[in-house]
């Protein structure tokens, strides 16, 4: 199936990419090597309807459609991958908000997350458990009106610099998936801490932390959705949250074209612009096809989360992930060598691109989960 962008698609497109040329681009490297959260775009970001563009209208966000919201992401990480993902990771988790939270959480929480003023965390992986979520370890007790949480989080997208988290805890930890239950829990809780994590291969820009949950309360009325239903809730944003990553992969790899395009037309060898060799031609051919093809595909996966069929867009949703990420790094790859070595050293992109991208194959679920997903679908 061919996918045509619509003209709000395509003016979507242009404007995100201006922004990343004109405010992204300039700093990205800057950014990176101190490894500095862009606090100063983010304001101006939400100007362009680029934090979290899926929130509704209502709540002060663009609203827009789950193929427009790929195409946004997909521009940011072009620009930039490290501030790219500080700019579209500012609304982790207020999907489960939005789908399942009561009125009062959209009103208070959503309309500060489109406005730039405050960032939201999804914590759910920790230090034991990763693509087993059922195995989770931290624990929410009843107590009194509310419940008490205890446990540790890591790996969480703006852990030291949210202003709220969708905390998952085992309200039955007999259970196992069927007693998970999904918290909001204000970071100036008593109890909540965060540790930053900076010794990343890439996406430096963007926050990433450690949460130690100690006897954190909450009331009763911060239950997200109903007590025990967690892990099915989250289940409806595997599909959309997987083809954010392929975005991403898309975006970053054609990033690492683009970088290898512009390199070869400058780069001369024997009198010749290195991008007149049949080799180099043959490389960069190769580049723009996986390029295109992931593409195509990413698109499919997010008209079929668009259209709510749940198992169609869980299947296209890990094969756009799986095919992009794993593409995306052998483009970025081919970028570092049509630089030589000038590739692969910070005077260019094209190292950043390849260290950046290497996170889209891990996240929102490894490879290997995207092809155990798949081949379920298949089967």
């Amino acid at each position: 199936m061919a996918f045509t962008l619509s003209d709000e698609h395509r003016a979507i497109r242009r404007a995100v990419r201006d922004f990343g040329e004109n405010e992204i681009e300039p700093v990205a490297r800057e950014h990176d090597e101190e490894g500095t959260y862009p606090e100063e775009l983010i304001e101006r970001a939400a100007r362009y309807d680029l934090i979290a563009p899926n929130i509704p209208e209502e709540y002060g966000g663009p609203g827009m459609d789950t193929l427009s919201s790929t195409v946004v992401t997909e521009e940011l990480w072009r620009a930039d991958p490290g501030i790219g993902s500080a700019i579209g990771s500012r609304g982790f988790g207020s999907n489960m908000i939005l789908e399942f939270g009561d009125e009062w959480m959209k009103e208070e929480w959503l309309t500060r997350i489109a406005s730039g003023e405050s960032a939201c965390a999804s914590a759910i992986s920790e230090p034991a458990h990763g693509s087993n979520v059922a195995g989770m370890e931290t624990r929410a007790e009843r107590d009194d009106d509310g419940f008490v949480i205890d446990g540790n989080k890591m790996w969480i997208t703006n852990g030291t610099v949210a202003d709220v988290a969708v905390v998952m805890a085992k309200t039955d930890p007999g259970a196992g998936k069927r007693g998970i239950t999904a918290f909001l829990v204000p970071t100036d809780a008593e109890g909540f801490s965060a540790e930053k994590i900076d010794n990343k291969l890439g996406i430096r820009a963007s926050d990433l932390g450690e949460l130690l949950l100690d006897e954190v309360r909450v009331p009763e009325e911060n239950v997200i959705g109903e007590v025990d239903e967690g892990f099915y809730q989250l289940m409806n944003f595997f599909g959309s949250g997987r083809v954010s990553v392929a975005a991403q992969a898309v975006g970053a790899a054609q990033g690492a074209l683009d970088a290898a395009l512009e390199y070869a037309d400058e780069r001369e060898q024997f009198d010749r612009k290195i991008g007149e060799f049949q080799a180099i031609q043959h490389k960069l051919a190769e580049m723009a096809t996986s390029v295109e093809a992931a593409r195509s595909l990413t698109y499919r996966a997010a008209g079929k989360v668009e259209e709510d069929d749940r198992r169609a867009a869980m299947k296209f949703a890990s094969m756009a992930k799986l095919f992009a990420s794993e593409h995306a790094i052998d483009v970025a790859d081919e970028s570092i060598q049509v630089h030589g070595g000038a590739g692969y050293v910070t005077d260019h992109p094209a190292e950043r691109y390849y260290r950046d991208v290497r996170i889209t194959k891990i996240y929102e679920g490894t490879s290997e989960i995207q092809k155990n997903i798949i081949a379920d679908q298949l089967l």
